[in-house]
């Protein structure tokens, strides 16, 4: 069903990701009554509430808000370059490249921005790896249709790759470092509270990619089609592998490696709007923005005062939920 009132879908996915975010600061171990977070949020609260809400929940929140718009923009746009709603940024092999990057910094101890680093390296070598031994295809093929089958093929080849040097490194590392190598694989939310740069990454991003989108838009009727309405279709594809590759790996540096995000969130919100990418992109930030947001709150909160990663709670919740969506379309981006 595609929606006829653009501006009540973005109210709605708006307020529910405000919604999320309030939630966020008031549940946990310790849970806040509505009036204690509101008084929080105004600076009026004295003591341990306001220590909570201020320097624990809400920076928390705003990055998972960012994580989560930045990795649902990503895998909105590989899925409408490629036309495949099984394209993301895991499925391309971006996230192991950026574990191999980011778990080579941590064993040699480094620092949080080194691994940052190492993490983004990581995603762009992978990215650029897969790209290259794809571009092959897409000059060969006329549409890119069988070409994005291809580049999926080379990702899922190099995901195995990295894996196996993320066990390698996993079976060499001390063992003091292993729990956080295992965390961060698993995707972790837990002492993120670095939201200025994801959040601003996300809406430079989102801004960007909606350049593109009606270019976009064009691509999606094939490639030989939208060169014949005057869209430069290389060009448009090397920006969106650029754009798609740092959002992923913006998000992955600050919260590690969480599946699913980037594939559910956009194929679920393209039911409803449509594959119309000037509504759909925003959209899809803002969905999962909140989704992310509720994701980390049953993480930390379930099984309280221990704290899951939130990558276990995104594949429980994603991997049912994409074989509905994947049944219900008979596999249709």
């Amino acid at each position: 069903m595609r929606a006829t009132r653009p501006p009540l879908v973005f109210l709605m996915l708006g307020l529910a990701a405000g919604a999320s975010l309030l939630l966020a600061v008031a549940v946990g171990s310790q849970a806040l009554s509505p009036g204690a977070v509101l008084a929080a949020l105004a600076g009026q609260a004295q003591g341990i509430d306001g220590d909570i809400v201020l320097q624990l929940r809400l920076p928390r929140a705003l990055c998972a808000l960012a994580c989560g718009a930045l990795l649902s923009l990503s895998g909105a746009l590989l899925q409408a370059l490629l036309r495949n709603p099984l394209a993301d940024p895991y499925v391309l092999g971006v996230s192991s490249g950026a574990a191999v990057g980011a778990l080579t910094a941590l064993w040699a101890g480094l620092g949080w921005w080194l691994v940052s680093a190492g993490a983004s390296a990581g995603a762009l070598v992978a990215t650029g790896a897969v790209f290259l031994l794809g571009a092959r295809a897409f000059r060969r093929q006329a549409d890119s249709t069988e070409a994005g089958v291809h580049l999926l093929l080379v990702g899922v080849i190099l995901s195995a790759g990295f894996a196996a040097i993320v066990s390698f490194i996993l079976s060499v590392a001390p063992e003091q470092q292993l729990r956080s190598m295992v965390f961060w694989l698993l995707g972790d939310l837990n002492g993120a509270d670095r939201y200025g740069l994801p959040l601003a990454g996300a809406a430079l991003l989102l801004g960007l990619a909606l350049l593109v989108a009606r270019d976009l838009n064009l691509m999606l009727l094939g490639d030989a089609q939208a060169a014949s309405l005057g869209v430069e279709v290389r060009r448009v594809r090397a920006l969106v592998v650029v754009l798609a590759s740092l959002a992923a790996g913006l998000a992955i540096t600050v919260a590690g490696s969480i599946g699913f995000v980037g594939m559910v969130v956009p194929h679920a919100l393209r039911l409803w709007l449509g594959n119309d990418q000037r509504l759909l992109l925003p959209a899809c930030a803002l969905g999962g923005g909140g989704f992310l947001v509720l994701a980390d709150t049953l993480a930390r909160s379930v099984v309280a005062p221990m704290q899951l990663p939130v990558g276990v709670l995104t594949a429980l919740i994603g991997v049912p939920a994409f074989l509905w969506l994947l049944l219900h379309r008979g596999g249709r981006p």
